[in-house]
């Protein structure tokens, strides 16, 4: 099993993620998780944040002469504005200072559930590690992920998809060439005309003091039939992915496959009809079944079924404005505009980066379920065999 933790706070020293479970003989670099956390920290429409921070990985432990050795993996991210923050957040009581306290909490954020359930009275206890400064150390768990799963064949690309209402179309264009345009996208994007539109939505909004949202599509290809399960709800691979998705700070609704519009549609616009042929063994297929559609977004009863899986996730307009919405003091119980913390207008394309990355860490965390051991090796056996058994099925 394959399982991780993070721990931080968004100005404090650093965010840490321990990875236990990760075999032996796993190729991971610095540099290749330092891609990935550049990504997540472009984009139009980001804040100031990304202009003080250029995110680094760290690997402490687990790994040695660039790969894994089976011991749990220690990776940090150093926040270069802790400088800034050495005695605000200090851990010390000495540095204590009550007039530095945030009592005014923002709408959409969880300052005041956070602080009314943990009995605080200053916001900053909440919010240092409710911001989604704290994906930062996700994607970085997430690139492991992906390298494991690259080892056999599987890849997790992410998307926007939508953005304020404009939609993204991708018309006749091969997947291959959707990934190559949204690489070169300033908003993870593949529709040119669409990302035009959406730019210029952002710098009105920006203009106006508001903040925009959109929609992110994740998409795993080369997922074998069989993961997850259908026997215990906690096994369905399809309600796994859903609960990585929504802890995604601002996401609001998930759907897979076709997703609500299932919904709206009769059965026989839904359900996607079973072929056989036997020549796609020949040509390589894992099987000789498949779908000329793929509604289901590659998951059937909680169960990988050899099509592509395809996610989607909704992520609100980020909730701090620069025109604040109204709030409460804590303290005083008086009412004032809510405080303005440093933020961007925009971080879809961010989401589109982190989406991505906890679904390769659950895909990777069932492929382990499924087939693992304790070594790259012992595990690529297993999975041979049981492609084996696929295609003579």
């Amino acid at each position: 099993m394959l399982r991780y933790i993070t721990a931080g706070e968004s100005h404090g020293p650093q965010l840490t993620a321990i990875i236990e479970g990760l075999p032996s003989g796993l190729k991971i670099s610095e540099e290749a998780i330092n891609t990935d956390l550049a990504r997540r920290q472009g984009g139009y429409g980001r804040g100031g944040r990304m202009l003080i921070e250029k995110d680094e990985v760290q690997i402490l432990s687990g790994v040695r002469w660039g790969e894994t050795i089976g011991s749990p993996v220690t990776l940090c991210v150093v926040n270069r504005d802790w400088v800034n923050w050495q005695e605000k957040m200090s851990p010390h009581e000495r540095h204590r200072d009550d007039k530095i306290r945030v009592t005014r909490s923002r709408p959409g954020h969880a300052d005041l559930a956070g602080a009314m359930k943990y009995n605080h009275r200053d916001v900053r206890n909440i919010l240092e590690r409710s911001s989604a400064r704290e994906t930062a150390v996700r994607v970085a768990v997430g690139s492991v992920a992906k390298a494991f799963l690259a080892a056999f064949g599987i890849e997790v690309n992410g998307f926007v998809v939508e953005l304020g209402g404009i939609r993204a179309e991708r018309g006749e264009l091969s997947f291959e060439r959707i990934k190559a345009l949204a690489a070169d996208s300033e908003l993870a994007t593949y529709d040119a005309g669409a990302e035009a539109r959406m730019k210029a939505f952002i710098d009105t909004v920006k203009d106006a003091g508001d903040t925009a949202g959109g929609v992110v599509e994740v998409v795993v290809s080369g997922a074998p039939v069989g993961l997850g399960s259908h026997v215990q709800w906690d096994r369905k691979l399809d309600a796994r992915l859903a609960m990585a998705v929504m802890s995604i700070q601002a996401i609001k609704g998930v759907e897979i496959g076709l997703g609500f519009d299932a919904a709206r549609n009769p059965g026989s616009r839904v359900h996607d009809e079973i072929y056989y042929d036997s020549t796609r063994i020949v040509q390589g297929e894992m099987s000789g079944f498949f779908r000329k559609t793929n509604n289901a977004g590659g998951i059937e009863g909680g169960i990988t079924n050899g099509e592509e899986i395809v996610i989607r996730a909704a992520m609100k307009p980020i909730p701090t404005l620069y025109q604040p919405l109204k709030s409460v003091d804590m303290l005083t119980k008086e009412p004032f505009e809510a405080t303005v913390e440093r933020s961007d207008v925009c971080a879809v394309p961010a989401a589109a980066v982190v989406a991505e990355a906890v679904v390769a860490i659950e895909i990777a965390n069932a492929f382990l379920e499924k087939f693992g051991g304790d070594s790259l090796g012992e595990i690529r056996r297993s999975y041979d065999a049981y492609l084996d058994y696929l295609r003579a099925f």
